[in-house]
């Protein structure tokens, strides 16, 4: 089971999964935010207050095969919460990186986030609490560039996502998204509508990819 609605968690602190318990991601969390954990959350690894669930894809689990694929699918079609993904990129799993960007962030639709380890992981997530109580914090109305500030790094992915399509480089990238907004619109654009932006060679490459 996923349990991904079952889950409360406090303001301004993360729900772990047990398996986490004593990871490095953990003890990087320590003095920082607080961390508590419970059995039984199923597919997800971190829950984060403001309804946003982790699931954490490993250097090993990029490496012994298909099953965190699996396990990424079941937890997109179950559930339609917010869903970021952290993957370990090092020199071992880099090989496999630009198929797993493309199966979340294309296909199933949600933020991929690349760390070198887990230590690096364990500041992320701190970030990303920081980012929900700042917004809750202030009146988003009083600064329009609060929440734009606190999507950046889930942007940054999709962006870098974005120029792997074959003739599309940072540029092309940009012009893309402002003019779609967001990656589901870009995939499901017409070769008209992409020719507007990008011009008809490379329209043609981004629709057939």
């Amino acid at each position: 089971p996923v349990a991904a609605g079952s889950v409360v968690v406090p303001y301004g602190q993360v729900v772990g999964n047990e398996k986490w318990r004593g990871s490095e991601v953990a003890r990087g969390l320590q003095g920082k935010i607080k961390l508590t954990f419970e059995d039984g959350l199923g597919l997800v690894d971190f829950h984060l207050p403001n309804r946003t669930r982790i699931l954490y894809v490993s250097e090993a689990d990029l490496v012994a095969g298909d099953e965190f694929k699996r396990r990424l699918v079941r937890f997109r079609n179950a559930s339609s919460l917010g869903g970021i993904v952290i993957v370990e990129r090092t020199p071992i799993s880099d090989q496999y990186f630009s198929a797993v960007q493309k199966l979340v962030v294309l296909e199933l639709g949600m933020a991929l986030l690349p760390v070198a380890n887990q230590r690096e992981a364990s500041q992320l997530i701190a970030q990303l609490v920081s980012c929900h109580v700042r917004e809750q914090s202030k009146d988003p109305s009083s600064n329009p560039f609060l929440r734009k500030q606190c999507s950046q790094l889930a942007e940054a992915s999709v962006f870098r996502t974005v120029q792997q399509i074959p003739g599309v480089g940072k540029t092309k990238a940009l012009l893309l998204l402002q003019q779609f907004g967001s990656i589901h619109q870009l995939c499901n654009a017409s070769v008209r509508e992409l020719e507007v932006v990008v011009g008809q060679a490379v329209a043609q490459q981004i629709h057939a990819f």
